[in-house]
């Protein structure tokens, strides 16, 4: 079994809030992109084609996904090598830098093609940086977690992501409130962007303070031991089936965190022409349900096990999704919400407590890289397409787009489901090795 995290109880709040800060920051980028994609589409593309602009802008929110594996890989292999801490320090640096390019990025008026050009250059260095910060802080914290705990400090990550999310978010329905439409336009637009690289700034200075695992340290000193071999070659010769179950595991969880957490804001806002403070204030009530949710999900899981826990994710979300997307489609705000609460909270389930399932699933010496690319090629093929083929498919498909897109995301949902029915119980299992 592990022993208890590493320092004093002020080393390790010192530790938590630096893990949790880095990855609220960049949640934080990735929400404002996607809830102001509608001011990105109309200021930094053609506006002959308006909706075309839209579905580009989006686009353009999946290619910094297409990013996620390489800097899975990058990351993954600096986290294994030279350290956690080291990586996650990086991957905050990286992010801030695309979230200021954003802020600062001349207009299509002002640049032509040259604007476009740039948001995809930020937008990879994002993805880049995002592939490489979740896997990192998921491993460093499920190292630093006591076992009999590991379900509860995992959720850390998806309760800072989703505090990201709803800053991001909650900003975006303060913005438009207190701006005139004419100056959000114009420039208002660009506020959350410079602020995110502020906050970058913040963070780093926290993560240069924090403390390396202690689990990783010991591995280190074994393998200095023994023979070198490289942690990618282990991870696709040794652990692919490893691999392969993190994909499953992520799918259904993947896609219908970035719809309904992420997204749904703006898609409501596009597509269904929902008035956006109802949009954005339905998302921010719904993603603070979901903050709440995490910790409980994430101790359930350390008295009654990982895979009963994510069963009740997979399939409750299945079940549901249907139901409550027809709420959404209302257009009413408190059905919006309702609809938005529910979803949230059973995706939570899955959400709370991956990061404890993926460390458990890998040893020491590749647990970095070994979730980092399975991960990160399942999140930028399923996730990072999900709010382009959401808002595409009404588009491609009229009145039963939503409906197909709903059954796309439904099945995912099942093999999810199925790959946790057919894992092994994890819960407490130990880290050194």
């Amino acid at each position: 079994m592990n022993a208890a995290p590493t320092g004093n109880t002020h080393n390790l709040r010192r530790t938590l809030i630096a893990t949790g800060a880095g990855n609220a920051a960049e949640w934080y980028d990735w929400t404002i992109y996607a809830t102001f994609s509608v001011y990105l589409a109309s200021q930094l593309f053609s506006p002959m084609d308006p909706t075309s602009a839209f579905l580009q802008t989006l686009a353009i929110f999946a290619v910094g996904f297409l990013a996620r594996p390489l800097g899975g890989w990058v990351f993954g292999v600096m986290g294994d090598k030279v350290g956690r801490k080291r990586a996650m320090l990086m991957s905050v640096v990286a992010a801030s830098v695309g979230s200021l390019v954003i802020g600062i990025t001349p207009t299509y008026a002002q640049a032509g093609a040259f604007a476009s050009v740039l948001l995809v250059a930020a937008r990879l260095l994002q993805g880049l940086a995002h592939g490489g910060e979740l896997p990192t802080a998921q491993t460093y914290l499920s190292e630093v977690a006591p076992p009999e705990k590991r379900g509860l400090y995992s959720s850390l990550i998806y309760v800072s992501g989703t505090i990201g999310t709803v800053c991001g978010t909650l900003l975006g329905a303060l913005l438009i409130m207190i701006l005139p439409a004419a100056q959000m336009q114009s420039w208002g637009w660009r506020i959350p962007f410079l602020v995110g690289g502020l906050l970058g700034l913040v963070t780093i200075v926290l993560r240069s303070r924090m403390h390396e695992s202690e689990v990783f340290e010991e591995a280190q000193a074994e393998a200095a031991a023994a023979p070198a071999v490289s942690a990618t070659a282990q991870v696709f010769r040794n652990h692919w089936r490893q691999g392969l179950r993190i994909i499953g595991l992520t799918v259904g969880l993947t896609v219908s965190y970035y719809v309904w957490s992420v997204a749904m804001p703006a898609y409501a806002i596009k597509v269904l022409h929902v008035p956006a403070q109802t949009a954005l204030w339905s998302g921010v009530v719904g993603n603070i349900a979901l903050i709440i949710s995490l910790p409980l999900w994430g101790r359930l899981s350390d008295r009654i096990g990982r895979r009963p826990v994510m069963l009740m994710s997979g399939l409750g979300s299945a079940i549901f999704f249907f139901p409550m997307a027809g709420l959404i489609g209302t257009g009413n705000g408190i059905l919006m919400t309702l609809g938005l609460i529910v979803m949230l909270i059973l995706i939570g389930a899955s959400a709370a407590i991956v990061p404890a399932v993926y460390a458990e699933l890998l040893p020491t010496n590749v647990r970095t890289v070994g979730v980092a690319i399975p991960y990160a090629i399942c999140v930028a093929l399923f996730g990072g397409t999900a709010a382009y083929l959401q808002a595409g498919f009404s588009v491609w498909f009229g009145s039963n787009g939503p409906a197909a897109f709903n059954l796309y995301a439904v099945v995912l949902l099942i093999i999810s489901a199925a790959v946790a029915w057919r894992m092994p119980e994890t819960k407490g299992r130990d880290l050194r090795g």
